[in-house]
C-alpha cells in the first residue's frame, strides 16, 4: 500500500514540476509582437485584466488568465501606470508586466522654432501627434493666467524642443515653455550690461523678439541689438518693419505699404511711435535674449537688407540712404531677406 502511495506522490510531484517548467517557459517566451513593435495605451480606469483582454483579442498575448493570475500573485495588478508603452519584438510576459509598472512611457517631441508667433506655436503643438487641445486661442484665459500679471501671452515662451506623452495638453507644453522662458530670461537679465534702456526684464523680452524677427544670422543679433539700444537712448524711433507687420495681424497680405507705415492707430507701428511696442512680437530664443541684454557696442544707427540674408550697417543717414539705393532700389533677381538655410 505504501508503495502505491509513494508512486502516486511521485507522479503528482512530477506533474507539478512539469507544470512549473511550462509556466516558467511561457513566462520567459516572446509574446506575439510584430517585428516593428507596437504601442499599448493604458487608459484611466484600465485594470490588468482589461488590458490583457485587449492584448489577447489582438493576438499578442496567449494564456490571458495565467497572465492575470501572475500579475495578482506578484501584486502588479495594482501597480500598473497610465500612459503609452512601446512593446518591442521579443517582449516576454515577464517583460510586459515589468514595463507596465515602470512608467517608461513613449515620449514625443515638439520643436518650437525661434521667431514664430504664439499663434503659430499653438497651431504647431495642436497638430502634434497625441496632443489634447484645451486652448481655444492665444488670448485663452488659461494662457492669460499663466503669464499674469501681464495681459498678453505673446513671446513669453522659450522656443525649444519639448517632450510630452500621449494625452498631454497644449497647455501643458506651453506651461513648460513658459517656465523655461522665465528661467532663461532671469538668467540673461542677471548678465545684462549696465544702463540699458529697459525698465524690467519684460522690456528686454520685447527687444529680443524684435531682434529675432530682424535677422536669421546669429552673428548679426548683437549688432542689431546695438542699433536698437542706441536708437532708444537717443530718443529715435525704432522704425522696424516686423513690429508694424505684427500689429497688422491677419490683415497683412505680404506687402508692407506706405499707408501701413503712417498708420498711428497701429500700436506696434515703430515708425510712428517712440520706444518699444506694447509687447513682444514673437518667441525669441536665448541668443536673441542675450543680444538684447548684451548688445554690441558701435556707432551704427541704421541697417538695410543686402538681399543675401545679411544687412549693411551704417552710422549716418547719408550712408544708410546710399545703402538703400544700392541694395533695395535695384534688387537683384535672387534677392532674399533671410539667409539661405534660415528657419525664420
Amino acid at each position: 500500500m505504501l508503495r502505491y502511495v509513494g508512486i502516486g506522490a511521485g507522479a503528482i510531484l512530477l506533474s507539478v514540476f512539469i507544470a512549473l517548467r511550462w509556466v516558467v517557459g511561457w513566462w520567459e517566451s516572446p509574446l506575439n509582437v510584430p517585428e516593428d513593435g507596437m504601442l499599448v495605451y493604458v487608459e484611466r480606469g484600465d485594470s490588468l485584466s482589461r488590458l490583457s483582454r485587449r492584448l489577447s483579442d489582438a493576438g499578442v498575448l496567449k494564456q490571458e488568465r495565467l497572465f492575470n493570475w501572475s500579475g495578482r500573485f506578484l501584486g502588479a495588478d495594482s501597480r500598473i501606470l497610465l500612459g503609452e508603452y512601446r512593446l518591442e519584438a521579443g517582449t516576454t510576459p515577464k517583460g510586459l508586466l515589468a514595463l507596465l509598472q515602470s512608467g517608461d512611457t513613449v515620449r514625443y517631441l515638439v520643436t518650437l522654432p525661434e521667431g514664430i508667433t504664439l499663434k503659430d506655436a499653438l497651431e504647431l503643438i495642436r497638430n502634434s501627434d497625441g496632443i489634447t487641445s484645451v486652448l481655444e486661442q492665444t488670448d485663452d484665459p488659461q494662457l492669460r493666467a499663466l503669464v499674469s500679471p501681464k495681459t498678453v501671452a505673446e513671446g513669453y515662451f522659450l522656443p525649444e524642443t519639448y517632450q510630452y506623452e500621449r494625452g498631454d495638453s497644449d497647455l501643458a507644453v506651453l506651461t513648460e515653455a513658459h517656465r523655461m522662458m522665465e528661467e532663461t530670461l532671469a538668467e540673461v537679465w542677471n548678465q545684462r550690461q549696465s544702463d540699458l534702456p529697459y525698465a524690467d526684464p519684460y522690456e528686454a523680452l520685447i527687444m529680443a523678439s524684435i531682434i529675432e524677427k530682424e535677422t536669421g544670422l546669429a552673428a548679426e543679433r548683437p549688432t542689431i541689438g546695438g542699433v536698437f539700444v542706441r536708437r532708444l537712448r537717443l530718443g529715435m524711433r525704432l522704425q522696424t518693419d516686423p513690429t508694424v507687420i505684427y500689429g497688422l495681424g491677419s490683415t497683412f497680405q505680404g506687402n508692407l505699404q506706405r499707408k501701413h507705415l503712417s498708420d498711428e492707430s497701429n500700436a506696434y507701428n515703430s515708425y510712428r511711435h517712440h520706444g518699444l511696442p506694447p509687447g513682444p512680437i514673437a518667441l525669441p530664443g536665448r541668443a536673441a535674449l542675450m543680444a538684447a541684454v548684451d548688445p554690441q557696442e558701435g556707432d551704427a544707427l541704421y541697417f538695410v537688407a543686402r538681399g543675401d540674408g545679411s544687412h549693411k550697417f551704417s552710422a549716418t543717414l547719408e550712408e544708410h540712404q546710399a545703402a538703400v539705393r544700392e541694395f533695395q532700389l535695384s534688387r537683384r533677381a535672387n534677392y532674399r531677406s533671410a539667409p539661405k538655410g534660415s528657419e525664420q
